[in-house]
This record gives structure tokens, C-alpha cells and sequence, in this order.
């Protein structure tokens, strides 16, 4: 007569490992997609670019401050020039 295999203690400690490990790649996994999507501007929300979330601001022909070159050009700015930090 074949004894079907009862879980015991162990099986239960194992399946609950396996619960935690799921759950912290889970949690990695939400992670990164948090931090990849915090790596660009708002300018990538709105479809015309992606740029980095670097600080070097440029102050372009029409005196409009942009935090970087890239958003400058992003809005079609001229002329641009790097301000000093």
C-alpha cells in the first residue's frame, strides 16, 4: 500500500522560503522599475524626448532657464549657454 506523503514541518519551512524568495524578487523587480522610470524628466511623459536627470543648467536666447541642454532641446530652445553653478 503506497502512503501518500504528508507535509510536515519541513515542507511547510520550504514553501515558506520559497514565499519569502518570491517576494523579495518581487519587490527587486518593482524596485528597478521605480528607479528606471525616476532616471528621466517629465519631458519623457510627454513623448518628444528622454532626457537624463542631470543638474547643468543653460539659459537660452528667450531667457528661459532649462536644467539641462537636452530639455532645452526638447522645447526647440536657441542659443543656449552654459550658467554656472
Amino acid at each position: 500500500m503506497l502512503s501518500e506523503a504528508v507535509p510536515g514541518r519541513e515542507g511547510r519551512m520550504r514553501e515558506g522560503k520559497i514565499a519569502v524568495r518570491i517576494a523579495v524578487a518581487l519587490l527587486v523587480v518593482a524596485a528597478i522599475g521605480l528607479g528606471t522610470a525616476s532616471m528621466f524628466t517629465s519631458v519623457e511623459a510627454k513623448g518628444s524626448c528622454r532626457c537624463p536627470l542631470i543638474y547643468a543648467p543653460v539659459q537660452c536666447d528667450h531667457g528661459k532657464v532649462y536644467p539641462n541642454q537636452c530639455e532645452a532641446d526638447c522645447h526647440n530652445a536657441r542659443n543656449c549657454v552654459p550658467l554656472p553653478l
